[in-house]
């Protein structure tokens, strides 16, 4: 039995171990680079801010789950695997949860609390996601 916690989470059935591809690879990150430069526009609506920011690092989070060689079950698991995936302490998926937690209300409940310092952490901690995804080798081309 490995000692790894990503792979106890397959063992779970939480994530499934699939080598990562590396246009799959490269197309993630560069949706969440895209997304982050566009969540940083202040012309833009809260709302579509705060999406583009969850969705850059969900992305970017997701790239690195990938990178790894594990694909999610759940979209839920994506952040909380960044202390494994990219080494982030719990100030950065806490505050993912956090966001992604209001963007279920939003999305299922129709309601999104304008809170614009939470919409500034969430840009701060896509930041730090994007800096060590950049720090990752990219998988091989095949």
């Amino acid at each position: 039995m490995s000692s790894n916690p990503l792979d106890k989470l397959v063992d779970i059935g939480i994530l499934k171990a699939e080598p990562v591809a590396h246009d799959e690879y490269e197309g993630l990150v560069r949706s969440g680079r895209m997304r982050l430069v566009d969540a940083s526009n202040e012309n833009l609506a809260f709302e579509s801010r705060f999406d583009l920011a969850y969705n850059g690092a969900f992305s970017l989070a997701l790239a690195a789950l990938r990178r790894h060689g594990y694909r999610p079950g759940n979209r839920y698991v994506v952040f909380q695997a960044l202390p494994h995936t990219l080494g982030l302490g719990p100030d950065v998926w806490a505050t993912l949860a956090e966001c992604r937690r209001r963007r279920n209300a939003s999305e299922y409940e129709g309601y999104l609390d304008t809170d614009k310092q939470l919409l500034s952490d969430l840009i701060s901690v896509a930041g730090l996601v994007l800096e060590a995804v950049e720090k990752l080798d990219p998988p091989r081309k095949t």
